[in-house]
């Protein structure tokens, strides 16, 4: 078996195990696509304040934070499926919280973002490690592709079924039965984890390695965490943003659905292309292109924002998105197997990552929930959108020498 999964790897093919991996991955995916998509719009109905959806945007990060954190040294000393288990269970139960709550869910947003956080903490940390056993260098660009593939699928179909179903029924009934589909898939994906092979413990956890890896003069860490610190500071605030623009603009769940099947149709040729054809030789060029492009369509928002300009926008991040995200996740997860010591501490790496993401995700919140206070005129967020929208660009400055090393 060992000898057939590494031809499999050589010849940058994917083995039954990964596989697996992209299908546990697809069913959270999916499962949070269908909601999570309208997550933002059901909160904005009823506060109309994009504060409150920030303060829970930022909670989820920081908790997310510190339960990778904390969960590493679960994933390393004792089980990592257990580990991801725990995170689909407890993204399931973030929806049946939110199904109990009902219209006084924004009472409660405290709550949901502690749990959202400790939900995605666990499922990402698990995943993670268990994505950088199963893969290698030769073939992690194709499982990327593939998970590329597999996310814009479900941002194409389940968004589109979502608002279907939310503007045919009446009140909160649409909600309702979304937020439960959600649950089961949530449960089916759990169920699916159990065919996957149980890993075991890789010795004792360092809870500290993330300081001592930044602390040495010239670190090669350094500017890699810089890098994703970058990244998280684009995903936090976009990832809550857009949606609920699209949904101001036109007053409809369905046009919002529209919207994701549009954008995630683009994004589906773009991640199939790139994960097939991306050599890492070509990394480099190809992050500085998508960045390039992931900040010039913000500017036809100081034209007016409109469904016209959002939609813009939305095909334009699809379609070289996957020039920025998988050279700058392929890269990371190839220096953290560069040696065998580093493999073995592989746990705290994929924690250093995401801490390094989530520091990023936090202060990208905590900008916008500041700069709203200070103001809410649309120039303002207009300038707020590019400043962090351009975050990427700082993300290939810092990781351009070790991708053109490649």
């Amino acid at each position: 078996m060992h000898n057939k999964r590494q031809s499999a790897h050589a010849g940058g093919q994917l083995d039954k195990q990964t596989l697996l991996l992209l299908a546990v991955n697809g069913l959270f995916i999916t499962a949070n696509a269908l909601s999570g998509t309208f997550l933002g719009v059901y909160l904005w109905k009823e506060s109309n304040d994009f504060i409150l959806l920030g303060w829970f945007t930022l909670l989820t990060h920081a908790f997310m934070a510190l339960t990778f954190w904390i969960a590493g040294n679960v994933a390393k000393e004792g089980n990592k499926m257990i580990v991801l288990r725990l995170g689909i269970g407890a993204s399931a139960s973030f929806y049946v919280l939110v199904l109990l709550f009902g219209k006084a869910a924004i009472q409660y947003v405290w709550l949901l973002g502690i749990v959202q956080g400790i939900a995605v903490g666990f499922f990402w940390l698990a995943f993670n490690v268990v994505y950088f056993e199963a893969t290698n260098a030769d073939n992690r660009d194709r499982f990327n592709g593939w998970s590329g593939v597999i996310g814009s699928v479900a941002g194409m179909v389940a968004p589109w079924c979502s608002g279907y179903l939310i503007s045919k029924m009446a009140g909160e009934s649409g909600y309702r039965v979304i937020f439960m589909i959600s649950f089961g898939l949530f449960l089916a994906g759990i169920g699916v984890s159990f065919l996957l092979q149980k890993r075991a413990a890789a010795g004792n956890y360092d809870w500290l390695l993330t300081v001592r890896a930044l602390r040495k003069p010239g670190a090669p860490w350094r500017p890699v965490v810089a890098a994703l610190v970058a990244q998280g500071l684009r995903e936090g605030v976009f990832g809550i943003v857009i949606g609920v623009l699209v949904y101001i603009q036109t007053g409809s769940e369905w046009k919002l659905g529209n919207f994701a099947l549009i954008t995630s149709a683009v994004g589906f040729a773009s991640f199939y292309a790139v994960g097939k054809w991306l050599k890492p030789a070509w990394r480099e060029k190809a992050m500085l292109v998508g960045t390039i492009v992931m900040t010039a369509v913000i500017v036809p928002f100081f034209f007016g924002v409109s469904f016209t300009t959002l939609l813009l926008f939305g095909i334009g991040v699809a379609l070289f998105i996957p020039l920025y995200t998988i050279p700058m996740t392929s890269a990371v997860f190839d220096m953290i197997g560069k040696d065998e010591e580093s493999a073995r501490q592989r746990v705290e790496y994929v924690v250093m990552r995401e801490l390094a993401l989530n520091a990023g995700r936090i202060a990208g919140m905590a900008i916008f929930i500041s700069t709203l206070y200070i103001s809410r005129a649309p120039v303002v967020i207009n300038w707020l959108l590019l400043l962090i929208g351009s975050a990427p660009m700082l993300s290939w400055y810092f990781m351009r020498r070790r991708l053109a090393a490649e």
